[in-house]
């Protein structure tokens, strides 16, 4: 009987695993939704899934999961330290999964329908100072190796676009117009136009002369920048690039690969750029989005 039980576990947790890749699958390609974003989708339907099966056996099907087992999971959440943000994204994602399964006709009732998400204080998004912005843009420009030659284009970049760690990173060397003084970014279908001024375009000929072609594995590779082992450069790896001269700058202030991204914002804001431009240059779809940089405009940069 133990075993029979077990076999009957083991069968549905294949159909809850089978589920939740097709509703990812929708995810990705019929809403476009990024790699990342999916995959951290992924991760906290996984953890709920493991959660629920612990405490309680039984919930061997989606319409076994009801309100008091939801509101159990954030207790187990909030017992275990996460942040109300980490709680609220995770119960996001439980809501639009059970939404997918309703639409599906999986379930008859939606347990996430009453649901509340904890409350979750805005903060303002970090930027960087003048002099910190060129304190990280000088501390790459010592190191005359392709290495350092590939870094200092990729910070300078990622200051004088705006651009995401993500999308930096699956940019190809096609992407880049000289001539045009222009970067494409995006995905197919929302690509963008970002002009580049004449110092990010010098780090990245520096590189493109002397830096890629030492670093580069294959002749064929398209990737615009590159690891030690010639391959693409990951987020990670890009993430990895700066931390390291964060540290080297001496800056202080928590710094993650969106803060350039954020100064970009506020700088252009503070030169009068309006604010539909700079939903562009972002890509937000939504000029709400952009409108959160409009509180850090005028005299915001610490250090002016």
């Amino acid at each position: 009987m133990l075993q029979y039980r077990q076999g009957l576990v083991e069968w549905w947790q294949v159909i809850l695993e089978e589920q939740i890749s097709e509703f990812l699958n929708v995810l990705e390609h019929g809403k476009g939704y990024a790699p990342n974003t999916v995959e951290a989708y992924r991760n906290d339907l996984t953890q709920f899934v493991r959660f629920a099966q612990a405490e309680r056996p039984t919930a061997t099907q989606w319409n076994r999961v009801d309100k008091p087992l939801l509101l159990t999971f954030i207790l187990h959440l909030k017992e275990r330290g996460y942040t109300p943000a980490s709680i609220a994204r995770k119960l996001a994602v439980l809501k639009t999964f059970f939404h997918f399964l309703i639409e599906r006709r999986s379930i008859a009732d939606d347990p996430t329908a009453t649901l509340g998400s904890p409350k979750v204080e805005k903060r303002a998004p970090q930027i960087l100072s003048a002099d910190e912005i060129a304190r990280l843009m000088d501390a790459p420009t010592k190191n005359h190796t392709p290495k350092g030659l590939r870094d200092c284009a990729i910070l300078e970049l990622l200051h004088a676009s705006g651009v995401r760690v993500t999308e930096l990173a699956l940019l190809d060397q096609d992407d880049v117009n000289v001539s045009a003084q222009t970067l494409q970014v995006g995905k197919a279908g929302k690509r963008r136009v970002v002009p580049l001024p004449p110092r990010a375009l010098d780090a990245l000929a520096r590189y493109l002369a002397r830096g890629r072609p030492e670093l580069v594995a294959r002749a064929d590779e398209r990737a615009l920048f590159v690891n030690p082992h010639g391959a693409r450069l990951t987020r990670q790896g890009l993430w990895l690039i700066i931390k390291e001269y964060v540290h080297a700058a001496g800056i202080t202030p928590p710094v993650t690969p969106h803060t350039l991204r954020h100064s970009f914002a506020v700088r252009l804001l503070n030169a009068g750029t309006d604010l539909p431009a700079v939903q562009r240059l972002l890509g937000h779809a939504n000029l709400s989005t952009t409108q959160m940089y409009a509180r850090l405009t005028n005299n915001a940069e610490r250090g002016d």
